[in-house]
């Protein structure tokens, strides 16, 4: 009984023998197909290995760690969104333009929007 170890040896010289003898555009086809396999195969294994609760967990406690820093950019993302809309509508109002009120309330809304937004998170997810 041959080792197999052999007979992949053998199968590999065969595989080398028949890919020399095809034409270009075939050879190019055969290594695409080989290399698609081999990287479906090592994914699949790959994939077997991992233990699906020790990811959500790593991934739960790694939300939880970023959670507090996202909510204060949140809170610095609002107060420049605050000073650019109150910048306009200080240069609409000194304009005299007729819809201050409009633009003043559609950027007060965006910033309480956004301080809103976090301070709900922060309260859903109970940090």
């Amino acid at each position: 009984m041959k080792s197999l170890f052999k007979i992949a040896f053998q199968n590999v010289c065969a595989w080398i023998a028949t890919y020399r003898s095809l034409p270009v555009e075939k050879k190019r086809i055969a290594l695409t197909k080989t290399l698609m396999f081999l990287v479906g195969w090592l994914t699949i294994n790959y994939c077997f290995a991992q233990d699906g609760n020790s990811g959500i967990n790593s991934a739960t406690t790694q939300v939880k760690g970023y959670f507090d820093s996202g909510c204060n950019l949140m809170y610095a993302i609002g107060a420049v969104v605050g000073i650019i809309g109150a910048i306009k509508v200080f240069n609409k109002w000194n304009a005299g333009e007729p819809d201050t009120n409009k633009v003043a309330a559609a950027w007060f809304g965006s910033c309480v929007f956004l301080v809103v937004v976090a301070t709900v998170l922060k309260s859903f997810f109970g940090l």
